[in-house]
């Protein structure tokens, strides 16, 4: 049975293992690295798919390319989370070195910078110490910016319906457009970081977007409105979002299933805010949805999904939304 695909943003950063250069490409968030590509065109025929880390959202984008019939190999830590895919015909390697030795083009997403920098720079069982010459390494991890730039350098020193932001050398951003197709659309944002630091930028306006759905919620709620028939009457109009869309039901039916983690989306804001500190941008609206979110991780659900936000709000006001009606479908 396929596996549905969360309607998120994602970004990537290519690194390339070229004698000249390595560009560093932003993908929700992607990173490339590759070793002197091959200049045949990429097709389920001719090139090998790897896959590191099969959580919610690997899971999800991988099992598109299995569809679409390539070949995977894939590592996770927790063996149950790979099982579905395995399960779809995919081969379970036992290190992201393994995988990378398998495989032409080589995809990980993971949770933390620090997971980033295990699976891809560990001298002895990372993806970069594996990757064969013409590799093409993909990252899609929400990290810090800097890393990209970090792993850019560790790659050449080697010698060797998804939004996607991609940033790097445009010109291996085409040539892998035949699997980047399969996942979303490819926006090019230019030099190296630039897709890091479009997917934080996504992230803050996503976060703001929650907060004001919640209050509103909240508000309806408080002012004695059927909060449902409140949802169905703004979603066309201004106030209507892809938030709204996706979770505005699932919030009143208390459906808090993550497609994406509140532990993910507190590590993506601290990432935004320290960016933002960087840059000296005072950004308050991200500072009190950093804290919203940081508060249910408090509360021990952090593994819920970031439309739990509503828990928060209900927390502070000593409301619960939770015999209110969803809206009609």
């Amino acid at each position: 049975m396929p596996l549905p695909v969360p309607p998120v943003l994602r970004f990537l950063s290519l690194f390339q293992h070229s004698l000249s250069h390595t560009p560093t490409l932003s993908f929700p968030y992607l990173t490339l690295l590759r070793r002197s590509m091959a200049t045949d065109s990429i097709s389920p025929s001719n090139t090998r798919v790897g896959w590191i880390g099969t959580g919610v959202m690997g899971r999800f984008m991988c099992s598109h390319l299995i569809q679409a019939g390539y070949s995977l190999t894939v590592f996770n830590r927790t063996l149950s989370k790979a099982q579905p895919l395995l399960e779809m015909g995919a081969r379970l390697a036992q290190s992201p070195l393994d995988v990378a030795s398998q495989s032409d083009v080589v995809f990980s997403i993971v949770g933390y910078p620090s997971d980033v920098r295990s699976v891809l720079l560990d001298p002895t069982s990372g993806a970069l110490a594996g990757l064969r010459h013409g590799g093409v390494l993909v990252d899609m991890t929400t990290s810090e910016p800097s890393l990209a730039a970090e792993i850019s350098a560790a790659a050449s020193a080697k010698n060797g319906t998804l939004a996607i932001f991609a940033s790097g050398d445009e010109s291996v951003v085409n040539r892998l457009n035949p699997l980047f197709s399969l996942l979303g659309k490819v926006n090019y944002m230019g030099a190296p970081g630039k897709g890091q630091f479009a997917k934080l930028a996504n992230q803050i306006t996503i976060a703001s977007t929650m907060v004001g759905l919640v209050e509103g919620m909240v508000y309806a709620h408080k002012a004695g409105l059927d909060v449902g028939l409140f949802l169905d009457a703004i979603s066309t109009g201004a106030a209507g979002s892809k938030s709204l869309d996706l979770y505005g039901s699932r919030i009143l039916k208390r459906d808090f299933e993550p497609g994406f983690y509140v532990n993910h989306f507190v590590k993506d804001l601290g990432i935004c805010l320290k960016e933002c500190q960087n840059m000296g941008l005072a950004l308050p609206g991200l500072a009190l949805a950093q804290q919203l979110y940081l508060s249910l991780k408090a509360h021990g659900e952090g593994n819920l999904g970031t439309q739990a936000l509503i828990l928060a709000l209900e927390r502070l006001n000593n409301v619960s939304l939770q015999s209110a009606a969803a809206p009609p479908s």
